[in-house]
């Protein structure tokens, strides 16, 4: 949405003054390891955010990392530190309605850290959403869609345990698509894995694969022709980001379609992608493109192109997936559907109201901003000191 594109009451103006923004730092324990490429976490770390108006209205926001600065170059500690020394003062002066000014604001003070932009750029839209009574999905030009399909990752290693969560998973109709996480272990003991799901699950459920940039060329030439043979519907960034060239030629020589994620920050990134011919799928995070406006912007070059929408996630408590499904609710296309499954894998939520998955749906959470409200007891028992 253009900055100034939805009109505010002159007498709401000054109510929509920032008056103070917050950052706390929370560590949530998982119900059970989750182990990527490069990292394995058994507690999710955000900063939440709060912007506070003049109206005595706060706005939330979240930012999420995997295990420290492994998966991106920014953890919790150094999103809260630029949050607060660089970004929140960058916004001193606006009334929070501003988005796009904000946006502007923020990038000349802070290159990238768009996870942090994008947890301030959240609590924005929840504060003007409540302020006005409206979903921030309205302010981002309307509702498509209320609910998203939305799968569970396996992501423990261990086939066994695998099966039976999915089996879980499955009995309780939240979920009947599962990402496989590979390349922590050797892509043969991944492939012996990945015929084990595929044949205790075949018929019932679909998979798709997250290599997480585990593999270089010559490995994802030789073990991709198993995997497709298992009928996987999707590889995730098989390749390192820097290797556009590498995935175009390995798309080229592969029938299962590749996804772009770590090599898809920005807009410019997208159409590098995009030019390069180097992926049929994109995921969408709000903690790479910087905030919601960005996301749009994101999905919007990935569309022109002819590239699949897919909802990717970081683990996000309800708050930083309701953000996402507000995001994604206006999306005219979203044919991969989403894996926000992060609520559900911690031991507890941050919200008072997490957000409700049913018949292997994410449901878009109903009330004003975001839709969800913090709990604040939750808030101070995660607290890092």
């Amino acid at each position: 949405m253009p900055d100034g594109a939805i009109a505010i009451p002159a007498d709401l103006r000054h109510d929509l003054a920032i008056a103070a923004v917050r950052s706390t730092i929370v560590d949530v324990p998982t119900v059970r390891r989750h182990k990527l490429s490069q990292t394995s976490v058994t507690a999710q770390s955000y900063v939440i955010v709060e912007v506070c108006l003049a109206n005595g209205v706060t706005g939330i926001g979240e930012a999420a990392t995997l295990g420290g600065p492994r998966w991106s170059e920014e953890s919790v500690e150094a999103i809260k530190a630029n949050i607060d020394c660089y970004l929140a003062p960058a916004l001193q002066g606006l009334t929070a309605d501003r988005f796009a000014l904000a946006g502007a604001r923020m990038d000349a003070a802070a290159k990238r850290n768009t996870a942090a932009k994008a947890a301030l750029e959240t609590a924005l839209f929840d504060v003007v959403g409540k302020t006005l009574g409206v979903p921030a999905a309205l302010l981002l030009g309307g509702v498509v869609r209320e609910r998203v399909p939305v799968l569970w990752t396996l992501a423990s290693g261990d086939a066994g345990q695998e099966i039976e969560e999915a089996e879980c998973k499955l009995a309780a109709r939240l979920h009947d698509t599962f990402k496989v996480k590979i390349g922590a272990l050797a892509p043969q003991e991944d492939l012996a894995r990945l015929h084990r799901l595929a044949k205790a699950l075949e018929g019932r459920a679909r998979l798709i694969v997250d290599a997480n940039q585990a593999w270089d060329e010559t490995t994802a030439l030789r073990y991709l022709p198993g995997v497709t043979e298992l009928d996987v519907r999707l590889v995730e960034q098989p390749l390192p980001a820097w290797n556009l060239a590498g995935m175009a030629r390995v798309r080229s020589r592969t029938t299962v379609p590749l996804m772009a994620d770590e090599c898809a920050f920005s807009v410019q990134d997208m159409a590098a992608v995009a030019q390069a011919a180097a992926a049929d799928v994109v995921s969408l995070k709000l903690v790479k493109h910087g905030g919601l406006l960005g996301l749009h912007k994101v999905a919007a070059v990935a569309e022109a192109a002819g590239i699949g929408l897919y909802g990717g996630c970081l683990l996000e408590s309800s708050i930083g997936a309701a953000a996402h499904l507000h995001a994604f609710a206006g999306l005219r296309e979203l044919a991969w559907g989403c894996e926000h499954f992060g609520p559900q894998i911690l031991t507890d939520d941050l919200a008072t109201e997490p957000l409700h998955f049913a018949d292997f749906h994410v449901h878009l959470p109903p009330g004003p901003g975001i839709g969800v409200t913090i709990d604040r007891d939750k808030l101070r028992r995660f607290a890092r000191q």
